[in-house]
């Protein structure tokens, strides 16, 4: 009998060791496990899109040089963020008129290999020609949507292209104000990108005139990940320059597509639209740049140069605002480029149009209520973890705020000193990966110890 219990305690422990190794894909559909997520962040805004680190233990005093600089590293053209997975960071950005993707050992900041191709992109306002899109990582290949709009296939272990598709060639993208931005997704054998081409009727319309400018049924085009072969075309829109995201989980779950028009709400097997919501200010000029927000039902808008905020409820087949920015109601939140976090039911996110009025900002997401604001970043992004908020201001900033609604509390902040000094435009989110923090400003990337060594292992 003493026999048979130690065997089923033998027999128990290798079961458990079986169940911890297995993949995350595995245990939880298409969420990423906690512990991945603590040392990947294998895309923009994160695994879930939400610009949220699940790690704790993050060092909560930067004073005197103990938010230790690992190392930097000189940058081209771009505003594209580093993109991490086992240990790697990927940074996409352009160098003597080529686009280029480097592999950088996370710990060291060595670039281990490089993948470049002619890019050809220049802005019509004048602005950086580099990428805006972050690498996507999935398993042994790399995506990289380019500011042209190149997508590319790049094998981790060749270094080389497994296919590329020029879109805007393809599917007759006119050049909108600002070049490509938006980070695609993927879904299942799917590569989901925003593309929003144009008929031929629309191919000489003057620069920036995206008034006259139609589209021809492709916000969204759905690639084979694999080969690069289109599966299919979706929604008639624009692009704009928010990211793809979801909601909800499983068989419900649906792309969101905040295009230039339009808030779209795509099932993404087939790619049937379930929704359609109008969402862009009346202003030529305007843009649709954050990515939406979603808890649940529930889905936050935001735009910096009329409409302000909205919060949409998608309920029996219609997608309704519960509250929005319409009329004297004051602005709850302008978003400009700054995906909003959450934490509790309250977003956090910069608030504003123009450097000198933009602020950091707390509202209450069920009723869009200003809990705070604080000046003092100008326009920033932030990153959720651990209770705070690392904000990144575009003149070089870095901070620890605590997230909390009640009142704005600066933790600590890391001054700029001989090692380092970000020059602006610091307009790349934050990524946390690995214990490790990357800050990209302007045209340098930098890599801190966040959480010290001994609790990253624990």
């Amino acid at each position: 009998m003493h026999d048979s219990f130690e065997t089923r305690c033998k027999l128990f422990a290798i079961c458990l060791l079986l169940f911890a190794t297995l993949p995350a894909t595995m245990l939880n559909g298409q969420q990423t496990s906690a512990a991945s997520a603590t040392k990947d962040w294998p895309r923009f805004l994160g695994a879930n899109i939400d610009g949220i680190s699940p790690a704790t233990g993050i060092l909560r005093d930067w004073s005197d040089g103990k938010l230790e600089l690992l190392w930097q590293k000189d940058l081209g053209e771009g505003y594209s963020m580093c993109s991490v997975a086992d240990g790697l960071a990927y940074q996409f950005d352009k160098s003597d008129g080529k686009g280029r993707l480097r592999c950088i050992d996370a710990s060291t900041g060595e670039t281990q290999w490089k993948f470049e191709y002619e890019s050809n992109y220049r802005d019509m306002y004048g602005y950086d020609t580099g990428p805006r899109s972050s690498p996507l990582i999935d398993g042994d290949r790399i995506y990289l949507f380019g500011v042209e709009g190149m997508l590319i296939c790049v094998d981790k272990n060749t270094h080389e292209a497994i296919w590329q598709v020029d879109t805007a060639e393809k599917f007759g993208v006119v050049q909108n104000f600002f070049g490509v931005a938006s980070s695609p997704v993927i879904y299942e054998d799917k590569l989901l990108v925003m593309i929003g081409g144009s008929p031929p009727e629309s191919q000489d319309v003057p620069p920036g005139q995206l008034d006259r400018v139609k589209p021809n049924g492709s916000a969204v085009v759905a690639f084979d990940k694999l080969t690069g072969a289109v599966i299919y075309e979706t929604g008639d829109d624009l692009a704009s320059y928010t990211s793809l995201t979801w909601m909800g989980d499983g068989d419900e779950r649906l792309l969101l597509t905040w295009a230039r028009d339009n808030l779209w709400g795509i099932e993404p097997g087939q790619g049937g639209v379930k929704f359609k919501f109008p969402y862009r200010s009346k202003k030529l000029e305007s843009v649709n740049a954050m990515t939406p927000v979603s808890v649940g039902n529930q889905i936050f808008l935001s735009e910096c140069y009329e409409n302000g905020s909205a919060l949409l409820e998608f309920k029996d087949g219609k997608v309704e605002a519960r509250w929005r920015d319409v009329g004297k109601r004051k602005k709850a939140m302008q978003s400009h480029w700054c995906t909003p976090v959450i934490s509790d039911g309250f977003l956090y996110g910069c608030s504003g149009r123009n450097s000198g009025s933009a602020e950091l900002r707390c509202i209450e997401m069920s009723t869009g209520e200003v809990q705070w604001s604080q000046s003092g970043f100008n326009r920033c992004s932030a990153l959720l973890i651990d209770d705070h908020l690392i904000v990144v201001g575009e003149r070089g900033r870095l901070a620890l705020v605590k997230a909390d609604p009640e009142k704005f509390e600066l933790v600590t902040e890391r001054l700029p000193d001989e090692q380092l000094k970000f020059v602006p435009n610091c307009w790349s989110a934050p990524v946390v990966a690995g214990g490790r923090l990357f800050v990209r400003g302007g045209k340098k990337l930098a890599c801190f110890q966040l959480i010290p060594i001994e609790q990253d292992r624990e």
